[in-house]
């Protein structure tokens, strides 16, 4: 029944579109978790794969090479070899149809919809090692092993040992800090190549819907341009002085040899070196061997003005351009390398993180985190997929539904109040507001403006109003310090006890430290 190539052509349109409804009902849910977020990129991606191999065999058929499908059309329409006749043809698929299905009485058509409801409930199996976490993080323990053992290695300035996984993760997306020369080793390139590999490798788990060759093919574009203008980090100078391109002289602008003596002796030197020339003899005779070059091929020019064992400058020319592209490839993987890592840059921060934690933890409690982590991915696959329906946005309650609407205009939540000394923070209502002065946050405010957070500043949100009233309470705590024009401080009869004296009242009271007594002398002048 589909083995005719119109019922192949109807088949795979209908495949076509099918897929295309999953992706959109796939995507249109929104994970739960970083894992749920996982399985539907790979859900999708696989679809998408689908459609491309339907497509491509529509393409074949239609292009109709054989001319397979133009007969069968022909066929249909009842043309044969005799001439038309409809009726035949139409009876003798008729027949075919109905063999068919004495054949296989008990077949069935396919419930589309039933398939379409599993293949969104499944979960592909994503390869990833116990350190990457589902590509929560990076795992380059072996390229920093690859990394350390070798010549290129960056080492601690005091012992000289190797830097620690922890500082690798810093350096490791920067390859402009290792010297040119060293990249010209067979060590280097293979770590290199290795690095590029595996973060490729993981990008492509992680973000499946991600194009990189079109990623990789931008890069490209960039690369060249910046190549030839010497812009990229660490090859400014196309490799140092590993090339011999800037040690070249444009002939095109000197038309005697007088004039190219004026470049001098050491550029010179420089060039005939370069093209393998002798560099011996006189300022004139440099210039004289160099400017032949302007007209007369390399290939052409006589064995004696080349270096003693370089027979012709075709094989020192190969040599030079062969290590020239072997400098750009390195460069042009470094560049993909350095993208990759600005396109993981938040997977490496966590990944600095959770090596960080790590190292605080005792083994104990790296086996506790370990289980919990495994609980979490086992309660986050039991989980209710239903989509929870919340158009208001309101705050989720204990048991991780929406708080009921009365509630939330009972406290007031649709309220917001900003806190300026809390750096602009906002808190949804009245009594998250008023709660917030005694917590750390506003705390730590008041502290940064050198105010202390008591009672005085509740309901002060701005900076201003919080400096402005510090100020006046001061000014107001300045009347009650002892001042020597209304009071004086002396020694009695019996002792060095001190006395304060009111000049209004001509009261003295003997100062022991007791705040009832100060108390009165102050209250005393506040009221005078």
């Amino acid at each position: 029944m589909s083995s005719t190539l119109l019922e192949v052509t109807r088949s795979k349109h209908e495949e076509v579109e099918r897929f295309e409804r999953l992706i959109v009902k796939d995507l249109q849910n929104e994970p739960a978790s970083n894992r749920e977020r996982l399985f539907q990129n790979h859900r999708v991606r696989n679809m998408i794969e689908a459609i491309t191999s339907s497509t491509e065999k529509l393409i074949e058929i239609y292009e109709d090479n054989d001319n397979a499908r133009k007969d069968e059309i022909a066929a249909l329409g009842g043309q044969t070899a005799t001439g038309t006749n409809v009726f035949s043809a139409f009876y003798d698929r008729l027949k075919e149809i109905r063999d068919y299905h004495r054949r296989h009485p008990n077949s069935c058509a396919l419930d589309v919809y039933e398939e379409a409801e599993e293949l969104l409930k499944e979960e592909p199996h994503v390869e990833f090692s116990g350190e990457e976490g589902h590509g929560r993080y990076l795992d380059l323990h072996e390229l920093y092993n690859e990394y350390i053992n070798s010549k290129f290695a960056e080492r601690n300035e005091k012992t000289k040992e190797p830097i620690e996984y922890s500082a690798y993760l810093d350096v490791f997306s920067q390859p402009h800090k290792i010297s040119c020369k060293l990249k010209l080793s067979r060590q280097y390139r293979d770590y290199l190549e290795h690095l590029l590999e595996y973060l490729i490798y993981l990008f492509q788990r992680k973000e499946p819907l991600q194009d990189l060759d079109r990623v990789f093919s931008k890069v490209e574009t960039e690369f060249e341009d910046l190549w030839e203008d010497g812009k990229i980090q660490g090859w400014e100078s196309k490799g140092g002085n590993i090339s011999s391109q800037d040690s070249k002289i444009d002939l095109d602008y000197y038309s005697t040899v007088h004039e190219l003596m004026d470049v001098g002796t050491d550029k010179l030197k420089e060039a005939l070196a370069a093209l393998g020339l002798k560099s011996g003899g006189t300022l004139q005779q440099r210039a004289e061997r160099l400017f032949l070059t302007k007209h007369t091929p390399l290939e052409q020019l006589d064995k004696k003005h080349f270096v003693k064992g370089l027979r012709n400058i075709a094989q020192n020319g190969a040599a030079v351009a062969s290590q020239e592209m072997e400098l750009k490839e390195i460069a042009l993987k470094e560049s993909k390398m350095k993208r990759l890592c600005e396109m993981l840059n938040e997977t490496i921060e966590q990944t600095k993180e959770n090596v960080q934690k790590k190292q605080a933890l005792t083994v104990d409690e790296r086996e506790k985190e370990l289980e919990e982590e495994e609980e979490q991915v086992d309660t986050e696959s039991d989980d209710d997929e239903q989509q929870i329906y919340n158009p208001l946005k309101l705050p989720m309650g204990w048991d991780g539904k929406p708080i009921p609407y009365w509630l939330y205009k009972l406290h007031g939540l649709g309220q917001e109040f900003k806190c300026e000394i809390c750096g602009t923070h906002s808190y949804w209502g009245r009594r998250a507001f008023e709660r917030h002065f005694k917590e750390w946050r506003h705390q730590h405010g008041m502290r940064c403006l050198g105010i202390p957070n008591t009672k005085n500043f509740n309901e002060i949100t701005s900076i201003q109003e919080a400096k402005a009233l510090w100020e006046r309470i001061q000014a107001r705590q300045g009347v009650n310090k002892w001042r020597p024009d209304l009071e004086e401080e002396y020694e009695d009869k019996e002792g060095p006890d001190m006395k304060l004296a009111c000049r209004y009242c001509q009261a003295n009271y003997v100062f022991f430290f007791n705040l009832q007594l100060l108390y009165k002398v102050l209250v005393c002048q506040g009221l005078k």
